[in-house]
Parts: C-alpha cells; structure tokens; sequence
C-alpha cells in the first residue's frame, strides 16, 4: 500500500496547500481519496494519469472535498477514450443525484458531453486517440454507502465509518482500507474525540486526520466536536492504539515555525506513536520505516 497526500489544506485559498485528496495505490487498484479543488493539479504534479485511477471514495459533499471530483471523471473519460472501464464512486447520498446533475443529459456538463460525443472536430480526436465509435457518454458506476458497508476490492477491502463533522446537513465518513500487511484510515473532516472513528481506526497502521486548529482555541462546543484539533486527535490516535497519524486540512493560522513543533510535541505527550505534519505531494509509509546506512 502506497499514500501519497494531494491536498492538505482547507477551503481557504492557498499556493501552499491545495484542498483535500490522496491517493492510495494497492496492486494494480489506484484509489483516490476525496478530490477538492487544486487535489487533481497535485494529482498530475504526482506523474500520475487520470485513466489510471479505479475507484473514488468521498467523505462528504463539502465543496473543498469533492470540487474536481468532475475534473478527473472527465478527464479520465476523455483520455481513456472508451479504452477505460467506467470510474467506481462510493459516497454519502446525496451523490447519485448530484451525478446526475453534473454528467446526466440535462447535468451541468450535458451541452459539453453532447459536443464531444456528436460533433465531427471532437470524433475525430476521438478516433485519433484509438476511440471506436459512436463514443458513449461517461456513466460512473456511482454507489452510495452508509456506515458499516464494506467495499471488496482486488486485495484489498474499504469499511465506512461515521465521523462528527457537519451532521444533519451533511453525511460525514471516514474509509479504513485494509490490505493483508497493512491498514490506513482516513477520518474525512471528522473532529472531537469521536467514538465512531476510534473504532473504525483500531489498530491501524497510518491514521490521516484532519487538524484544523490549536486545541483551546474553539469559537464553541459545536466547533470542537466537527473540526479537529490536535489534543482531540492525539487522543483518538491513542484510544485506537494506530501506530501513526499524519495531520492533515492544516488551516495558515497554525502551519507556522513553533507553531507545529509546538502541537507534535503535546500530542507527543498523549500519543505515543509517529506524529506526522502532512504536506502537499508527501508520501507515506503504511507500515514501519527502516532507517537507512548513513551515506
């Protein structure tokens, strides 16, 4: 299992740190966690191709989680050029529907799909590409799942779990994948101590989180329990017995020199695992790092 974190940031603007969304790669499965906006751009700086990808699993339907969701649907159809099977997305309803909206014949990109799919000058890049027509429309195998569906893939298997994070308006997950040697678990923006996510990332091996502010620092009790912040996280980190957490949708308020020193090391007092400050295009290591010879 391979991790790469695309976007670490949040919704506020950034030339730092795109939105949210990962990669994980198992075999020959490449998985995309979540896919906000700027999260195809690093995607791509990654060297890797949309019409590699297999499966999309989103947590929740905030923008800065799903805005290029259509980007690499689109993407991946256009380059695949009918060579590719269709993209498998897994989600909290309201998904199906907002599909629909964006790829159906009446969607947002209904007029585009109708030119690319009719006109002459789009065939023929089509057929140029090894398209044989008539070219279809994209049509994602879309899914919407609920907390304890689990999603069988080749060597591996996802379970969803439920965060605490902007409910009853939004449906907030969290995704553990688990291979036969490792096991990653993915909170989405969940925030708190939250018992669902404690259980989902038990004995994990690399635990992503979203830490999204200095703990003590809250606006209310609401704010604390859907948005994470570093004791909060430690905490889970801890009650789950993970082995490492990376801290993720890092806001600019704390990503400052003393600032993140200064949150490892509190969580270092609670949690005794690896404590990793996530950054743009990093990969990580699911399982334990060896130390290299000096060179």
């Amino acid at each position: 299992m391979k991790v790469t974190l695309l976007g670490t940031g949040t919704p506020a603007p950034s030339l730092k740190r795109q939105s949210s969304g990962y990669v994980v790669e198992i075999g020959d499965d490449m998985i995309v966690l979540d896919h906000g906006p700027g999260a195809h751009h690093r995607f791509l700086e990654s060297g890797r191709r949309a019409v590699d990808v297999t499966h999309l699993f989103l947590t929740h339907l905030h923008y800065d989680h799903f805005m290029d969701y259509p980007r690499l649907l689109l993407t991946r159809w256009d380059q695949g050029s009918g060579k590719v099977p269709e993209l498998k997305v897994f989600g909290p309803p309201p998904l199906a529907r907002i599909s629909e909206q964006l790829f159906g014949p009446d969607g947002v990109y209904g007029p585009d799909l109708a030119a690319r799919t009719e006109h002459r000058i789009s065939l023929d890049v089509y057929e140029a590409r090894g398209g044989v027509l008539p070219r279809l429309r994209p049509s994602p195998e879309v899914r919407e799942v609920a907390p304890g569906d689990v999603v069988e893939g080749n060597g591996w298997r996802a379970t969803v779990g439920e965060g605490w994070h902007a409910q009853p308006n939004l449906r907030c997950y969290g995704y553990r994948l688990e291979t036969a040697d490792a096991t990653l678990c993915y909170t989405g923006d969940s925030g708190g101590v939250c018992p669902g996510i404690v259980e989902l990332a038990q004995s994990c091996d690399v635990l992503i989180h979203m830490n999204h502010f200095f703990s003590g620092t809250e606006p209310s009790a609401a704010y604390r329990k859907g948005c994470g912040n570093h004791v909060d996280i430690a905490t889970v980190a801890r009650d789950a017995g993970a082995k490492c957490v990376v801290l993720t949708h890092v806001t600019g308020q704390i990503d400052k020199p003393g600032i993140r020193e200064r949150i490892v090391a509190e969580m270092a007092e609670i949690f005794d695992g690896d404590v990793i400050w996530g950054e743009d295009l990093m990969e990580i290591p699911v399982g334990p790092e060896q130390l290299s010879r000096i060179d």
